[in-house]
């Protein structure tokens, strides 16, 4: 499965419940995408998130689906300083 960096921007600043978070899990679970985990912008404008999905479009469809903006999507791989020891 690949790995994915989407960044996400809000209009406002982004307050999540735990029935939105929910959803977007059923939603991902569903179209086969899977949330590692994300960062938050300081203004809580901007999120940096970390997918593993068969490919780019299926993020895009669990995003629409969740009504949640996906405005950059990048294919990623790891790159850890313990690599080149």
């Amino acid at each position: 499965m690949s790995r994915f960096l989407i960044e996400r921007n809000f209009a406002e600043q982004l307050e999540l419940t735990g029935e939105d978070v929910e959803l977007v899990k059923r939603v991902n679970d569903e179209e086969g995408v899977k949330w590692l985990y994300s960062f938050l912008s300081a203004d809580k404008k901007k999120t940096y998130c970390l997918f593993e999905a068969p490919n780019a479009e299926t993020i895009r469809a669990a995003a629409r689906r969740s009504n949640l903006p996906a405005d950059l999507i990048v294919e990623v791989s790891d790159l850890r300083p313990e690599m080149f020891n």
